[in-house]
């Protein structure tokens, strides 16, 4: 929250920024979730290892974060897909899909994960509501990311007071943006990929 009378400079409100989206990752792991870094690069690993294609599904700005690392196992030699895209091929069992709702649930991504499922794809869930949420029973590994979504935002703090400085799904948002970029440089590493290769792969057309 940003109180009247703080300073909104540039900088404090990037300080702010990071703090809180920080916040998310010094939370303890609780049973029976894994810490989603290590749970990522371990199915990305898998998926790469038997030659399996990765598709991402997202909605909103969900779906802007899961592009972004679309993009980067692209360049990371993998054979990354997202969904609805005009080129995107079917999905069988030797694939990954990663999908998010944060919030726990949208009928879109439930009915994605499903079809993944019963296709015999490995489904792994971005969600911050694990235990509320509908597209959990379709997961075949749930990551959890302990962030504020469009779920509970209404009780982040007394709005009448001050304004959140991340609204709505904003700090869960944030966080996937940065779990992903850990997610590149730890899958980078055990896939041996040199700086030099992941740039050599990123497109031309520009």
């Amino acid at each position: 929250m940003v109180s009247k009378g703080k300073d909104t400079s540039m900088a404090s409100l990037a300080t702010q920024i990071c703090t809180q989206i920080t916040s998310i990752f010094t939370k303890p792991t609780h049973h029976p979730y894994p810490q989603p870094l290590d749970l990522m690069v371990t199915e990305l690993t898998a998926t790469s290892t038997q030659k399996g294609r990765v598709f991402l599904y997202g909605v909103g700005r969900e779906g802007l974060m899961l592009k972004a690392l679309c993009m980067r196992l692209a360049h990371l030699g993998l054979s990354a897909h997202l969904v609805f895209d005009m080129t995107t091929p079917p999905i069988s069992a030797t694939d990954l899909l990663i999908a998010s709702a944060g919030p726990g649930g949208f009928s879109t991504v439930d009915a994605i994960c499903h079809v993944a499922r019963s296709n015999g794809a490995r489904v792994l869930l971005l969600t911050a509501q694990p235990e509320t949420g509908s597209c959990v029973k379709h997961a075949s590994v749930v990551c959890y990311v302990p962030a504020q979504t469009m779920a509970d935002d209404a009780d982040a703090g007394d709005v009448a007071k001050s304004r959140p400085l991340l609204p709505m799904g904003s700090v869960y948002e944030g966080a996937l943006f940065v779990l992903f970029e850990m997610v590149v440089y730890k899958l980078g590493e055990v896939l041996g990929e040199s700086t030099e290769a992941v740039r050599s792969r990123h497109t031309n057309l520009e």
